[in-house]
């Protein structure tokens, strides 16, 4: 019998109208919007906002907070991620990174621990690709208001004490996710924080973001806004934040996801 290769184009339709695609990836952004957090939270001393953007229907940046029965412990766990890239193969593996970081929170682990575990997913699925995923993870132990972070590749966190009017970052050695199989990722130590303290996780979208003449947004301007919106809640922080962007980059489609989450110790 002779032999036969079978082309899965054959299989497949040849012509998809422009209108139908661009139907097919909206539906899809609405899934992929539907997977992040939707509106802010108070647990305990923490206030939580976050909002995320795509520079077309479908991104690569995600974020999420995990606190609950099935985290196990007395813990709310933040994390910011950014695949390489953006677009439908960012997405997907965004989505599967966030399935699999969901998964795993759920058993009982370190910061480390889990981003190890995460590392090691993303690199034996996705190294194939060329892609990679920087990560920030934050832990805060609610009870003792001592938190831990992992920082896999992402930008620094931005720490802003208005008390003092001072700034610092929470940053660390660590390579973005599917780079190094048996990376060892360290865990870095964050005492408690005064009230009114505000953390912000972004993605370098945000300051990377250019104007119509090709000035970027940069991170000056951005603690500029934290400074300036200091006594204010976190989703109207991250609402200043974004109406800025949009202001400074008038006209100017943006050529990354933006990505914010604002933790205000309250």
């Amino acid at each position: 019998m002779d032999s036969y290769t079978y082309d899965r184009r054959q299989f497949s339709r040849h012509e998809l109208s422009n209108q139908l695609i661009q139907n097919e990836l909206a539906l899809a952004g609405q899934i992929q919007r539907s997977f992040l957090p939707t509106a802010s939270q108070c647990l305990k001393r923490y206030e939580l906002a976050g909002q995320s953007i795509s520079c077309i229907e479908v991104g690569g940046d995600y974020f999420d907070y995990l606190y609950g029965p099935e985290f196990q412990d007395e813990s709310l766990k933040i994390i910011v991620g950014d695949v390489s890239g953006h677009g439908i193969d960012a997405a997907l593996l965004m989505s599967s990174a966030r399935t699999f970081l969901r998964a795993r929170a759920i058993n009982s682990g370190t910061a480390t621990q889990v981003v190890s575990a995460m590392n090691r997913h993303f690199y034996l699925d996705h190294s194939r690709t060329g892609h990679f995923m920087t990560l920030f993870y934050l832990d805060i132990n609610l009870d003792s208001g001592h938190a831990t972070w992992v920082r896999a590749g992402h930008e620094p966190a931005t720490v802003f004490a208005p008390s003092i009017n001072e700034f610092h970052e929470l940053k660390g050695a660590g390579v973005p996710l599917g780079v190094d199989y048996n990376y060892c990722y360290s865990e870095y130590f964050l005492p408690q924080l005064a009230e009114g303290t505000i953390i912000a996780i972004g993605t370098d979208g945000i300051w990377e973001a250019r104007n119509e003449n090709g000035k970027f947004f940069g991170k000056d301007r951005f603690k500029s806004i934290l400074q300036e919106t200091a006594d204010f809640s976190a989703q109207e922080i991250i609402n200043a934040v974004f109406d800025e962007l949009g202001m400074f980059c008038r006209g100017v489609p943006l050529d990354d996801d933006v990505t914010l989450v604002i933790v205000k110790v309250v």
